[in-house]
């Protein structure tokens, strides 16, 4: 592995986790309703610097890997929703566009770790990490979202 570029991958993965200070939950979300599977607070940073270094290490593996311009394509989508979510959820508080953003995370991540598997097995299991961990993110907006919006999700019955 080029280590120079996992230290490109990981200072851009870092500057994407970076919204998480920019905009913290704060006592607004504390307020909120949640399930009782949230994981604690401490969890999160833990969970998100290890996951930073997979998602560094993957991209490392991949991107020096011949025709792996459809699959650095990805990688540059999904860092991108993952830096975008935060300010979403928590600087604006909305909860719905939250969804939405993880949603096309999850959907680009997905796709990032599809191509990564054709490109290097390894770069393709340092995202499975990932992909459960934005599933669990993605069910728990979900249910924070369900529990506190005023205007309750349409059901179709």
């Amino acid at each position: 592995m080029d280590w120079i570029l996992f230290l490109i991958f990981l200072a851009t993965c870092l500057a994407a986790g970076s919204t998480g200070a920019l905009f913290q939950p704060g006592d607004w979300y504390r307020s909120l309703e949640k399930p009782r599977w949230t994981p604690p607070d401490w969890v999160f940073p833990v969970a998100w610097f290890t996951l930073y270094l997979c998602i560094a290490g993957a991209a490392a593996r991949a991107a020096p890997v011949e025709g792996s311009a459809y699959a650095m394509a990805t990688f540059a989508l999904q860092i991108a929703l993952n830096t975008l979510w935060t300010p979403v959820f928590f600087g604006l508080r909305k909860m719905g566009g939250g969804m939405l953003v993880i949603v096309a995370l999850w959907i680009s991540v997905a796709v990032t770790m599809a191509l990564f598997f054709q490109l290097d097995t390894l770069a393709g299991l340092l995202f499975v990490p990932y992909l459960g961990w934005v599933s669990i993110a993605a069910a728990l907006n979900y249910a924070v979202w369900r529990r506190n919006d005023p205007a309750p999700v349409a059901s179709s019955g």
